[in-house]
């Protein structure tokens, strides 16, 4: 942990150089295709041989969370953040959090469905984004995290968020969401954000 908690949040880098979303682009593309895959047992060999090549390749270069460029590269979508959701949220004129999310087949749960804990990881990005947006408190953490599974999410569909405060009162910030495919509304959450104070993890 870093010793001023959650009050040193990661500084913006150009790490990685220009090709740093292309790297995370196929991370998530190989992520799909190896959930996808039935191929023979020979490509598999050779698959795995060549990932073991690309672990040993980054290897050498691991590196804390406050110097690596994941979640550091404010150029690219999610900040370069290989595990959030591909998604793209921003404060819209009315007030309120507006934008898209895409599940990709690596968040398949079963017959064509995003996984439940995928839903979760997603929501609690779109509501801290929200929180953090609306209010400008850079500086929480999530205290509580309710979901509404009202219809099934499809995966590999861009689909619509809208999120909202609901109300911010002292260190708590209480926002929502919706997700939508088109006028269908197919999951909906709400949360509590509490402002860290200083030194708190």
């Amino acid at each position: 942990m870093h010793a001023g908690g959650g009050f040193n949040p990661p500084k913006p880098t150009t790490k990685g150089g220009p090709d740093y979303g292309r790297f995370v682009a196929a991370v998530r593309d190989l992520q799909d295709h190896a959930r996808a895959a039935d191929a023979p047992d020979e490509v598999i060999t050779e698959a795995a041989q060549l990932l073991e090549k690309v672990s040993a390749l980054l290897a050498p270069y691991s590196a804390d969370e406050w110097s690596s460029p994941s979640g550091r590269r404010l150029d690219l979508p999610n900040r370069g953040n290989i595990l959030s959701v591909p998604m793209e949220l921003a404060k819209g004129e009315d007030g309120q959090v507006h934008g898209w999310v895409r599940f990709a087949r690596f968040h398949l749960g079963r017959n064509g469905a995003v996984h439940g804990g995928a839903l979760g990881l997603a929501f609690d990005s779109m509501l801290g984004y929200t929180a953090a947006a609306l209010t400008g408190g850079l500086y929480q953490r999530t205290a509580y995290l309710h979901i509404d599974y009202r219809k099934v999410v499809p995966i590999e569909k861009t689909l619509q968020v809208d999120a909202r405060l609901t109300k911010d009162e002292g260190r708590k910030i209480y926002v929502e969401v919706t997700l939508r495919d088109g006028d269908d509304v197919l999951t909906e959450g709400q949360a509590l954000f509490v402002r860290l104070k200083p030194g708190q993890p």
